[in-house]
């Protein structure tokens, strides 16, 4: 059986004016939309490659990624996301634990939050005091107990600076997750107390990515050498890293959710699309991350698996919303109405994506069908640029990753968006930067080589980076975008403690975000992958992580 899901389907877009009056209406609009979801499940069946392990488990079980990511992401428990959400999806979430995660194990709903090392937890009446019952019974891959010492000892690693394990460098990358907590305290063996700086009603979904290493191992290590070699009490352990070549762990025997189906596991960085396809059609890997879209067929012809979900992603143009032109809201819409994401769609990404014609991602819980406000019509683009003082348009600079986590195809893509960005008289210049670099600068709330705008692929899969790509009051807001009723809504989105009644703020801060136009919103990425046939069991989440504990290879 081969699956390959559906491209999402969206109307065809109406006249700006409609647009606009619809939104104007919908301001204050909660009304919610059913969100279009689909999912894929990986095929039954066996493959004639065999990929040779490298050390533990059987030859014949041994799943080999061939990652986008121009290196094997650092290893330390926050530092994985280092190249993007690709280093926490294949390390992170494999050599650790957090608190709590996304359940994975189903491919047709958003995934929400389940408990993790922390079986249950609540809040107190104001949600700035959360209480955490720690899973017993669990061990790191060294066989040290985890419990609440060590869930202490690592906090105080991300945060406390009186301490002599505070690292400041998993500070740096811990961001989001641990800027709001004031304080924290051990209340029992088996129980801790996280205090925060405000109410924070979503701090279990921002938890899910701070990981728990083995206080033993850091103690004897050190924090620079921890990271080379590293303990936690995920599904997988470390068993080699040959950095810029490949990543081996295999399956944690005493997993305290059961030892993974699979037994080994081999992450292998290799940056160019064509490349993957190559060391998969081999058999060198029997996992690839986005294939290029003109091979998707010819893949699925051969008896790949060809998998992909509408998840919780947009890959934008992020403006600097500082410098002119784009300091001019007109201006930034105008562009949004200037690019044909139907054809990019079709013709450069062969439907492994979607267009995107609002802030909010099909698949984010905040995305209401009602609210897309944009659409395509180059003519009229061109008369809002004139009636914003721009008739023969202007000249910008675009920085883009040429690979890296989500970002799909970005050289055809910004191509293509440049060719039509010419018709209405804007003239890109494409600046192309590697992705690590992009990174450093982009969390540090920079544009690399002080371009205009800047390509990058980004998840609002956790609650908190709404605040973080949008909040005013943000470090990481590269775009330097500034809305006091868009922060407004942020701030009241932290006090209310139901997940239907938040998403419903969201899609109120989607539909003004629409209006001022923060970001050219280009697609959605279906986030496709292809598998060898003889991996089975590998459920396609609406997610940009991924559950290998399931999966096996026959």
């Amino acid at each position: 059986m081969d699956e390959t899901i559906r491209p999402h389907e969206t109307a065809p877009p109406r006249s700006r004016s409609t647009f606009r009056r619809r939104t104007l209406l919908r301001v204050a609009a909660t009304a919610t939309a059913a969100v279009v979801l689909t999912s894929g499940l990986a095929a039954c069946g066996k493959g004639s490659a065999q990929v040779a392990g490298t050390s533990g488990g059987s030859a014949d079980n041994t799943l080999v990624v061939a990652m986008t990511a121009s290196d094997i992401p650092l290893l330390d428990t926050g530092l994985a996301q280092g190249q993007g959400y690709e280093g926490l999806r294949f390390v992170g979430n494999q050599l650790y634990d957090g608190l709590t995660r996304f359940d994975l194990t189903k491919g047709d709903q958003i995934p929400p939050i389940v408990p993790d090392l922390a079986e249950s937890w609540e809040a107190n009446a104001d949600l700035t005091e959360w209480t955490f019952k720690l899973r017993q019974g669990v061990t790191f891959h060294d066989g040290t107990p985890w419990n609440a010492d060590a869930a202490i000892f690592n906090l105080e690693r991300y945060i406390d600076t009186g301490t002599d394990h505070y690292y400041p460098d998993l500070n740096a990358q811990g961001g989001l997750s641990i800027s709001g907590i004031d304080s924290f305290s051990k209340v029992d063996d088996s129980t801790i107390v996280i205090k925060t700086k405000g109410p924070w009603s979503y701090l279990p979904n921002d938890l899910a990515t701070v990981y728990f290493g083995s206080p033993t191992a850091i103690k004897k290590l050190g924090n620079e050498q921890f990271g080379q070699n590293p303990v936690g009490t995920g599904p997988f352990q470390f068993v080699s890293l040959e950095r810029g070549q490949q990543l081996t762990m295999k399956a944690n025997e005493n997993y305290w959710n059961g030892r993974p189906k699979v037994d080994e596991v081999i992450l292998r960085p290799i940056p160019d699309a064509t490349a993957r396809v190559a060391a998969l059609r081999s058999g060198e890997v029997n996992w690839i991350e986005v294939p290029p879209p003109d091979d998707v067929p010819a893949l699925s012809g051969e008896g790949f698996q060809v998998l992909t979900n509408s998840y919780d992603h947009v890959w934008p143009w992020v403006y600097n919303t500082t410098k002119a032109p784009f300091n001019d809201p007109k201006v930034r819409e105008a562009l949004n109405w200037a690019i044909d994401r139907d054809s990019l769609v079709k013709n450069i990404l062969n439907d492994t994506a979607e267009p995107a014609l609002q802030i909010a991602p099909h698949a984010n819980a905040a995305y209401r069908a009602e609210n897309d406000i944009y659409g395509f019509d180059a003519a009229e683009a061109k008369q809002m640029l004139a009636d914003a003082g721009y008739p023969d348009g202007f000249t910008m600079t675009l920085s883009y990753p040429t690979s890296g986590s989500g970002n799909m195809v970005p050289t055809p893509m910004n191509t293509a968006l440049q060719a039509d960005l010419a018709k209405i008289g804007v003239k890109v210049e494409l600046k192309p930067v590697e992705w690590a670099s992009m990174l450093t600068d982009f969390f540090a709330g920079r544009i690399p080589d002080d371009a205009d705008a800047l390509n990058i692929s980004l998840s609002f899969q956790q609650e908190g980076f709404w605040s973080l790509w949008f909040g005013s009051q943000s470090g990481v807001n590269a775009g330097k975008y500034s809305n006091p009723e868009v922060d407004a809504l942020f701030a009241k989105a932290k006090t209310v403690l139901d997940d239907k009644e938040r998403s419903d703020i969201y899609a109120q801060a989607a539909v003004l975000m629409g209006q001022d136009s923060p970001w050219l919103v280009v697609v959605n990425d279906k986030n496709p992958r292809v598998l060898a046939p003889n991996v089975t069991g590998f459920v396609q989440p609406q997610s940009w992580f991924a559950d290998l504990t399931q999966l096996s290879v026959s």
